[in-house]
């Protein structure tokens, strides 16, 4: 018997070059979008690194202390009072009211015009006040037991429990019954570890060296 001969019809043949060639172009441009794509994907994953690595603080060491102002045109009128210092030092801390001589138990300073008030350094408000001879008083507790009291102080901006950076307005210079030369002062202390420090002695420093 003898086997029949596949005969494939005229229009058979064309169709599958048809077929085949599709499949062909579809496949180049398949290839292509995913080339695309990995090049997008590579390009967008770059890009939001580059978007976020600058944000990061890699620097594991604190910043400086400040200063409680930010004006030049402050001056100190009145030295911490030191027990060692010198008798021409130790003039220079005396604070006199009502025929009183106050040894000054922190820094005063003054300015011509008014000044903002800074934070010196990272922080939260434990305490607002007002002192019968240094009136409105801001207090801030910051890391490794360090105290800074504001006093002579007018426009609090802030409050009991908010969170301060170093350089942030707290409130603006103000006058007290204790100094009565001036109208733009600042009366500041500094306690670390519960003790009373000259605060000269630790501006511009990190809070590890102190």
């Amino acid at each position: 018997m003898k086997k029949k001969k596949l005969v494939l019809k005229p229009f058979v043949v064309p169709s599958l070059y048809a077929v085949f060639a599709i499949l062909v172009v579809g496949s180049l441009f398949f290839s292509i979008d995913i080339v695309k794509d990995k090049a997008t994907s590579v390009f967008v994953n770059k890009g939001i690194l580059d978007e976020y690595i600058p944000v990061v603080n890699t620097d594991t060491e604190p910043d400086k202390t400040a200063r409680p102002y930010t004006s030049d045109k402050v001056v100190k009128t009145n030295d911490y009072y030191n027990y060692q210092g010198t008798d021409e030092d130790q003039t220079k801390s005396i604070i006199v009211h009502d025929n009183t001589y106050i040894q000054n138990t922190g820094i005063n300073y003054k300015s011509d015009e008014e000044f903002d008030i800074v934070s010196i350094y990272n922080g939260e408000v434990i305490d607002i006040s007002k002192k019968e001879l240094l009136g409105d008083t801001i207090t801030i507790k910051h890391d490794n037991n360090i105290i800074s009291l504001y006093q002579c102080v007018k426009d609090i901006t802030v409050k009991k429990g908010d969170k301060v950076v170093t350089n942030q307005k707290i409130g603006t210079s103000g006058s007290c019954d204790l100094i009565k030369d001036s109208s733009n002062n600042l009366h500041f202390e500094l306690y670390i570890n519960g003790v009373i420090v000259n605060p000269e002695e630790y501006f511009d420093k990190k809070i590890g060296e102190i």
